[in-house]
C-alpha cells in the first residue's frame, strides 16, 4: 500500500509540473534577435542620412546600454563597463528580489538608447512595440515583463545621462570649417561641394583612448606636384593610373566598400541622393554574420557589438583629429587643377580632408575587436552589400578584410594609397589598444 501511495504520488507531482509552464530564465534566447535590433537602428540610421562619425555615436552609447544589462544579469560572465570608460562611474544594479529578463532588458535599452541618441522620438516605437508583443505572447509573466522593462529604462537613462557629457551638443554650435585656396589644403569636391563634415568631432570625449591625439600619425606626405620626381606627385599619378585602368575585380572591391550614406547623383538638370549605410553600419552587419556562423550566444552576440562599437568610435575621433590638423586636399581636386580637368574618381568623393582615411581606420579597428572575439583566420561570406545590388566577398580572417578596404579607397581614386596603409596601421593601433584595456568576458 505504501508503494501504491508512493508511485500516485509521483504521477501527481508528474502531472502538476507538466500542466504549469516552467518559467524561463530569458525568452530571448536566440542570438539573431539582437543583430535583428541592430539592423533596425541601422536602417534608421541609413534613412535618417547621419554621416558615418555621427552614426558611429548612435551605435556605441546603444550597444554600451545593452550589454550593461547582460553584464547585469550576468556578473559571474560579464565585467560592468562602468570605471573601465572614460566618464561612466556606476551603473544601477537590479534588484536581487525581482525577476527580470536581461536579455529582453538589452533588446529595450539598445533601442531606448539608440532612438534618443540623435534621432527624432518615436523612429523606434514600432519595432519596440513587436518586442513586447513578442514577450507578452510567449507567456511572459506581467511581474517580469514589469521588472524587465523598469530595468531597462534605468540602465537607458544612466547611458544617456553619461553620452550627453561627450560635448557632442557642444560641437552642434562649434564654427564651420574654414575654406582657403591654398596648395594642398582640402576645398569642397563635386558634385555636391559640401561643406566639411564634423571639423570639431575631435573634440568629443574618448570612450577609451586618453586623449583624440593618443596616436598621432607621421606627417602626410607633402604636396608638391611642381617636381615629377617628388613622392606626392607619384602618388597622385600612381592614383589616376589606377583608376583609369581598373578591373572588373577592382571595381567590385571599390564598390563594395564604398559605404557613401547619400551619394547625390546628377542627370541633366534632376539631382537625387542614393542612401546606404554607412561604415559602421556595414561593420555593424560583419558582426552580425560573425556571430551566427560562430553560433555565438546572445550573451556573446552582445558583447562583439559592443567592442567593435567601441573602438570604431574612438577610431573615428583619431582619425577625424588628424583629418582636420593636416586638412589635405583630396585626389580629385588635385588631378582637376593640375593634369586633367574633366577627370572623376571611380567613387564619389566624400566632404572632408584626404589624409588619414577614416574608413580605412575604423574598418583595421573593428577587425581588431572582432579577431578579439572570434579570433584570428576566422573566414567568413560579408553578405552586407547584397541588398544593394552588389555581390558579396569572402575574407579569410577580419584583418584581411581591414586590408582589403585600403585597397577600396585607392582603386575608388578617393585617398592616395600611402595614405590608406598608414590609416590601418593606426587603425590597428587604436584596436589593440582598446582590446587590450578593455575587460569584457571573464
Amino acid at each position: 500500500m505504501k508503494r501504491l501511495f508512493a508511485a500516485l504520488a509521483v504521477v501527481l507531482c508528474i502531472a502538476a509540473c507538466s500542466s504549469h509552464k516552467p518559467v524561463q530564465a530569458t525568452y530571448f534566447n536566440d542570438a539573431f534577435s539582437y543583430s535583428k535590433t541592430v539592423k533596425q537602428l541601422n536602417e534608421v540610421v541609413k534613412f535618417v542620412g547621419f554621416p558615418p562619425i555621427v552614426a558611429s555615436r548612435n551605435y556605441v552609447y546603444a550597444n554600451i546600454a545593452a550589454y550593461e544589462c547582460i553584464a547585469a544579469g550576468y556578473p559571474k560572465e560579464y565585467y560592468s563597463l562602468a570605471g573601465q570608460l572614460n566618464g561612466l562611474t556606476a551603473m544601477p544594479k537590479p534588484a536581487a528580489d525581482k525577476k527580470i529578463d536581461f536579455e529582453f532588458a538589452s533588446l529595450l535599452a539598445f533601442c531606448k538608447v539608440g532612438e534618443a541618441v540623435t534621432f527624432p522620438e518615436g523612429s523606434m516605437k514600432e519595432y519596440v512595440d513587436s518586442l513586447k508583443s513578442t514577450a507578452k505572447d510567449d507567456g511572459m509573466p506581467i511581474d517580469m515583463f514589469s521588472n524587465t522593462v523598469s530595468f531597462a529604462d534605468t540602465i537607458a537613462k544612466t547611458i544617456l545621462a553619461w553620452s550627453k557629457k561627450d560635448n557632442y551638443a557642444q560641437t552642434r554650435s562649434a564654427s564651420r570649417y574654414t575654406v582657403l585656396d591654398s596648395p594642398g589644403r582640402w576645398v569642397p569636391t563635386p558634385p555636391a561641394y559640401a561643406s566639411a563634415v564634423e571639423p570639431h568631432w575631435r573634440e568629443i570625449r574618448t570612450i577609451v583612448m586618453d586623449s583624440a591625439s593618443q596616436f598621432t600619425p607621421p606627417r602626410p606626405i607633402p604636396f608638391n606636384v611642381t617636381d615629377k620626381n617628388s613622392a606626392y606627385y607619384k602618388q597622385v599619378i600612381a592614383l589616376k593610373n589606377a583608376v583609369d585602368s581598373l578591373s572588373e575585380e577592382q571595381k567590385h572591391i571599390a564598390e563594395f566598400w564604398d559605404d557613401l550614406g547619400g551619394k547625390l547623383n546628377v542627370v541633366g538638370h534632376i539631382q537625387f541622393v542614393t542612401k546606404k549605410f554607412s561604415p559602421p553600419g556595414h561593420w555593424m552587419n560583419i558582426v552580425g554574420i560573425a556571430a551566427q556562423k560562430a553560433k555565438a550566444s546572445f550573451r556573446k552576440t552582445v558583447a562583439a557589438y559592443t567592442l567593435t562599437s567601441i573602438c570604431m568610435f574612438d577610431a573615428f575621433i583619431q582619425c577625424w583629429d588628424e583629418k582636420f590638423r593636416s586638412n589635405t586636399v583630396r585626389p580629385e581636386t588635385v588631378i582637376n587643377k593640375y593634369i586633367d580637368q574633366d577627370w572623376r574618381p571611380y567613387l564619389q568623393t566624400p566632404p572632408f580632408p584626404e589624409y588619414t582615411c577614416g574608413h580605412s581606420t575604423v574598418s583595421a579597428a573593428s577587425a581588431e575587436a572582432l579577431t578579439k572575439m572570434f579570433g584570428d583566420n576566422f573566414n567568413y561570406t560579408d553578405t552586407s552589400e547584397l541588398e544593394f545590388g552588389i555581390a558579396n566577398r569572402s575574407f579569410r580572417s577580419f584583418r584581411a578584410a581591414a586590408e582589403e578596404n585600403n585597397l577600396a579607397r585607392f582603386y575608388g581614386g578617393i585617398h592616395f594609397h600611402p595614405s590608406c596603409l598608414v590609416s590601418t596601421e593606426y587603425g590597428r593601433k587604436v584596436g589593440d589598444f582598446i582590446t587590450g584595456k578593455l575587460k569584457l568576458e571573464k
